[in-house]
C-alpha cells in the first residue's frame, strides 16, 4: 500500500508529526487534500511510563498512556492517518519511492519517511543513516540520527523527537515532530506554511 508520509513511531513526536499533517487537509490548500499517513509504532514508547506535571498546557497529573489517546483522538478528529502495530526493520530507496519493511513481512510505499522511534537502540537497515551518541540524553548508550540541524537526514527522510537529539521532555519532542511536519507541508507548498486556527467570531 502506498502513502503520502510514513511515520515510523508513535511516541510524542511521531504522533505530534501525524497529527500535524493530518490537520492540513480542508483549509483551500489543494496540495493538502487526499494525502494517506500510516504510524507503524511497536507499542514501546516511553510515554506509557510517564507522568505530566511540568507540559505546557497540560494539566498536573496527566498520563502519559493517557496522553497517547488524546493524541490518537485528536488525529482520528481530522482523519487520513492509519496506525499498524509493526516493528519496522529497512527503509530503502528515495524521496517518491520509499519502501518501508516489517518484521512481519509487509512491505509499505511511500513519498517521505520520518524516523521517530526513540533513542534507546536504532536497529533499522537503512541507507544514508548516521547513527552517533546521543549528546543531550541523560543516561549513557543513547542514540541519535545525524541530520542537517532542521531534521533532514536525507532528500525526503526526515528524523523527530529523541532520536533527532531533542532533550528527553514531551514538550521538546512533540514540537521537533510538528516542525519536521511543517517542512513536509512546506515542500508540498513550495513556500513556508504554518496551520492555525482561530475562534469563529459570534
Amino acid at each position: 500500500m502506498r502513502y503520502d508520509v510514513i511515520i515510523i513511531g508513535g511516541g510524542a513526536s511521531g504522533l505530534s508529526c501525524a497529527l500535524t499533517l493530518a490537520s492540513a487537509k480542508g483549509r483551500g490548500w489543494d496540495w493538502a487534500e487526499n494525502r494517506k499517513y500510516l504510524v507503524l509504532d511497536t507499542g514501546r514508547s516511553d510515554m506509557n511510563r510517564a507522568l505530566f506535571n511540568n507540559v505546557p498546557g497540560v494539566p498536573i497529573g496527566t498520563l502519559g498512556k493517557d496522553m497517547l489517546g488524546i493524541l490518537k483522538d485528536q488525529i482520528q478528529h481530522y482523519g487520513g492517518v492509519d496506525f499498524l502495530e509493526e516493528k519496522v526493520v529497512k527503509v530503502e530507496g528515495e524521496k517518491g519511492n520509499f519502501k518501508v519493511y516489517t518484521e512481519k513481512g509487509n512491505i509499505f510505499e511511500s513519498e517521505f519517511v520520518v524516523l521517530a522511534s526513540g533513542f534507546h537502540r536504532f536497529e533499522i537497515e537503512c541507507e544514508g543513516v548516521e547513527v552517533v551518541e546521543n549528546p543531550k540524553s541523560p543516561k549513557p548508550g543513547r542514540v541519535m540520527v545525524r541530520h542537517d540541524g532542521d531534521y533532514k537526514v536525507k532528500d525526503g527522510l526526515y528524523v523527530a523527537g529523541l532520536l533527532a537529539g531533542v532533550s528527553s521532555m514531551f514538550a521538546a519532542a512533540a514540537g521537533s515532530g510538528v516542525q519536521v511536519a511543517i517542512n513536509i507541508l512546506s515542500e508540498w507548498a513550495g513556500k513556508p506554511i504554518v496551520i492555525h486556527d482561530v475562534p469563529e467570531e459570534s
